[in-house]
């Protein structure tokens, strides 16, 4: 029991290193929090900071969950500890004790946690966000459609229901992160990727 405890802090605290927040100061916005979206996310650091820092921050965040899924899974390879992991490492990105706990909304880091755990369902969940996007053209909307396919590929890939349960629990916490941009959608103020933000866009 107490190994759980300390492998779900060690996955939360891993989870909680803000990769974007830091890679957006390396290339000179001072707090990325404070700017465009003010989301701690791979989004909020392309816009403001590049495409490069973008997909580096993209890459930290995702290789942090991942890491986090992968060391627990080396110390109880069955059971509930790897996908509570996963989900910890997701909840360290959402709230980051090193940031007053105002972070990302877990997208690239969720991908990464249940990439090692349930790849198929990952990759699925992967598809459906690219898909999504390329109809839509909204980040947002592709991060919850990804989100959502996640347990459900989880599910249908015949996954143990460890990882369907926690997948699904971490979908909910996505979607309810994006609330506000699902409120700017239905305003017409959400920001299209690759378009400049209308004037009241973030």
């Amino acid at each position: 029991m107490l190994q759980t405890l300390l492998v779900l802090a060690g996955a939360y605290l891993l989870g909680s290193i803000p990769f974007s927040y830091l890679v957006a100061r390396r290339w000179g916005v001072a707090d990325v929090r404070k700017v465009g979206s003010g989301n701690v996310g791979a989004t909020n650091v392309m816009r403001s900071a590049g495409r490069v820092p973008g997909l580096l921050a993209f890459a930290l965040d995702a290789g942090k969950g991942a890491a986090a899924a992968l060391l627990a899974s080396r110390l109880d390879s069955g059971g509930w500890t790897p996908p509570l992991a996963a989900a910890a490492a997701v909840l360290g990105h959402m709230y980051p004790v090193w940031l007053r706990f105002k972070g990302g909304k877990g997208v690239a880091t969720g991908a990464g946690a249940f990439l090692p755990l349930a790849p198929l369902a990952a990759a699925g969940g992967i598809a459906t966000f690219v898909a999504t996007l390329a109809a839509t053209r909204y980040v947002s909307v592709g991060s919850i459609a990804g989100a959502i396919a996640l347990p459900i590929f989880a599910l249908l890939t015949a996954r143990p229901a460890p990882i369907v349960s926690s997948s699904a629990a971490i979908a909910a916490l996505v979607v309810w992160k994006h609330r506000g941009n699902l409120a700017r959608i239905t305003r017409g103020t959400e920001s299209r990727l690759g378009r400049p933000a209308r004037a009241g866009q973030p």
